[in-house]
């Protein structure tokens, strides 16, 4: 469940879920960490339009660092089925990265590559998918153990067309949410327990159906 909150309402569900749920210990120190996802999307556009059109079934392609650093490269597909999300990732090579990123690298599918990036590489062939993105951002998260709650506070979200960039410790992003408004995400395998979910159930919250991904790209077109 996505929603579109104030910095007031992010603050104050802040205060009340740090009695009952813990940081998660990937964060840093100040309990945040950055994310920096490279999105593909191919020759139809049809991850934009499956998005803006409300389509049931739908997939998306990003690779995604943390904290602006290539030591960790991770390729994911993130699948939804209504209300059901499937996330499936593997760790890249640098070399990797680049044979999917660099428009005049060598597009061969290979045994050695992992079975996602050869997927990645076979849609490149039939419909030209490419990076068309990147999207930043910073994540406060929160964990629950029982029903493998997450919530997490998406702030400051950018997004920036040069893709040169993403390997660069920092990049020229442009904010894409309305001053003083952020994203909340809350996700969670099986249930959600009943007093998560009366500390997360606020007035005014506004459900969003739109992926940042989608956002970013409607932002240029705007």
């Amino acid at each position: 469940m996505k929603y579109e909150v104030t910095d007031a309402s992010l603050a104050a569900l802040q205060s009340r879920l740090k009695g009952i749920m813990q940081t998660d210990p990937h964060a840093g120190s100040g309990g945040v960490y950055r994310i920096r996802s490279l999105y593909f999307d191919d020759i139809y556009n049809t991850a934009f339009l499956e998005n803006e059109n409300g389509t049931g079934r739908r997939e998306k392609f990003r690779i995604r660092i943390y904290n602006g650093s290539m030591d960790r490269i991770s390729l994911e597909r993130k699948s939804k089925v209504y209300d059901k999300i499937r996330k499936v990732s593997c760790i890249i090579t640098p070399d990797q990265f680049a044979t999917l990123t660099d428009p005049h690298a060598d597009k061969t599918v290979r045994d050695e590559y992992p079975e996602l990036m050869k997927t990645v590489l076979a849609a490149y062939h039939t419909s030209r998918l490419e990076p068309k993105v990147i999207v930043e951002y910073l994540r406060r998260p929160y964990v629950y153990r029982d029903g493998n709650v997450r919530i997490t506070f998406d702030m400051d979200v950018t997004s920036s067309y040069d893709l040169d960039a993403f390997t660069k410790p920092a990049i020229n992003g442009r904010p894409i949410m309305p001053p003083g408004h952020q994203l909340l995400e809350v996700k969670y395998d099986e249930y959600l327990p009943d007093h998560i979910y009366r500390t997360v159930a606020m007035p005014n919250l506004r459900l969003s159906t739109f992926s940042k991904y989608y956002l970013c790209r409607r932002f240029r077109d705007k």
